[in-house]
């Protein structure tokens, strides 16, 4: 049997025929074969049937998009190209976020008290003509439109390049701020920054570090890799985090316990908190500075990656000369808290 023969490649050939031929019978007999055949489908079918899923996302209807969407993103995990995807996963998901927050806006304007779970629980049959289908259904599809983003944002490449970012970022914001919901994974993903130039000064010392941070997820990620660099490399004193630590938190599986080495603060002299990410830390002439001081109390946590298809890296570029950390230092308030 050829390939072309296959279950899975012909449901994609079905779906997407019936779709565009706005044939809805055919379209939910091939999206019930779509599903229902993915599992068995060879990386290659993958592999071709991500960016031909992708094409036609904004033509799928609304009950079924969000699938589709999450049907792309597992194809990206087995190999699809994340940067062909991207662009009509961000748009799809642009959509359903904007949607969504025009749902949260009139619910709350009806009345109607605490939003409905995105399973349906706490809507009745009435709110899709009350609210209408799409902004209902694009509610309920918010989990998986995260979901099919953070896979394609995984790749460096659709982070540095692909269009559509910042205004999924606003949407998000949007939605976020009228929900209540924070969505964190699409959130932190959309955040995260490549080649980005770091300065951590040690304050007890004076000493003062150029890094450059790529892909890293949270501040515990970067706490850790900090430590590795710093107190690892032999330039600060201190315990490091193990080997096999910090190896996760670049591209090793799993996650392994670790202590923290420092007290993350900012130029602005607040704490920079473990649980928020790299873009939080504040920038000072065109660089982010952090200041390092030592822990006020011992913190453990599970050293990995936040996203753990994503290749994280903090590499140590140069140490500063002590003019150039006083001069930086000079600029920094006090601790705030």
């Amino acid at each position: 049997m050829t390939d072309e023969r296959r279950p899975f490649p012909a449901a994609v050939e079905a779906f997407e025929r019936a779709v565009r031929a706005r044939d809805a019978d055919a379209a939910e007999d091939a999206f019930d074969r779509l599903t229902g055949t993915v599992g068995e489908a060879r990386d290659a079918e993958l592999h071709a049937a991500g960016p031909r899923l992708s094409a036609f996302l904004g033509e799928v209807p609304p009950g079924p998009r969000a699938t589709v969407a999450v049907l792309v993103g597992a194809c990206v995990e087995r190999g699809a190209d994340p940067v062909a995807c991207a662009p009509a996963l961000f748009a799809g998901a642009r959509d359903a976020f904007e949607r969504a927050a025009d749902f949260c806006a009139s619910w709350k304007e009806a009345g109607r008290g605490g939003l409905p779970s995105h399973e349906g629980e706490g809507l009745e049959d009435a709110d899709f003509e009350r609210f209408g289908f799409e902004p209902v259904m694009a509610w309920q599809s918010l989990p998986q439109f995260e979901m099919a983003c953070v896979a394609v944002l995984n790749s460096p490449a659709v982070r540095r390049t692909a269009p559509g970012r910042a205004e999924l970022r606003d949407a998000v914001a949007r939605a976020t701020e009228l929900s209540g919901e924070p969505f964190q994974y699409l959130v932190y993903a959309l955040a995260v920054l490549d080649d980005e130039p770091f300065v951590a000064i040690d304050r007890a010392t004076g000493a003062g570090f150029a890094l450059r941070a790529s892909g890293i997820g949270d501040n515990f990620q970067l706490h850790t890799l900090l430590a590795d660099a710093l107190i690892g490399g032999g330039h600060l004193p201190g315990t490091a985090p193990s080997p096999e630590a910090a190896a996760m938190c670049r591209d090793l599986p799993g996650q392994t316990p670790t202590t923290g080495s420092f007290n993350l603060v900012g130029a602005d002299g607040e704490w920079i908190w473990n649980e928020g990410n790299p873009a939080d830390v504040p920038v000072v002439d065109g660089v982010r500075l952090l200041v390092l001081d030592p822990p006020p109390y011992e913190r453990g946590w599970a050293a990995g990656r936040f996203f753990p298809g994503m290749t994280g890296d903090l590499v140590l570029e140069r140490v500063l000369s002590a003019e150039e950390s006083r001069a930086l230092l000079a600029q920094v308030a006090q601790p705030g808290r």
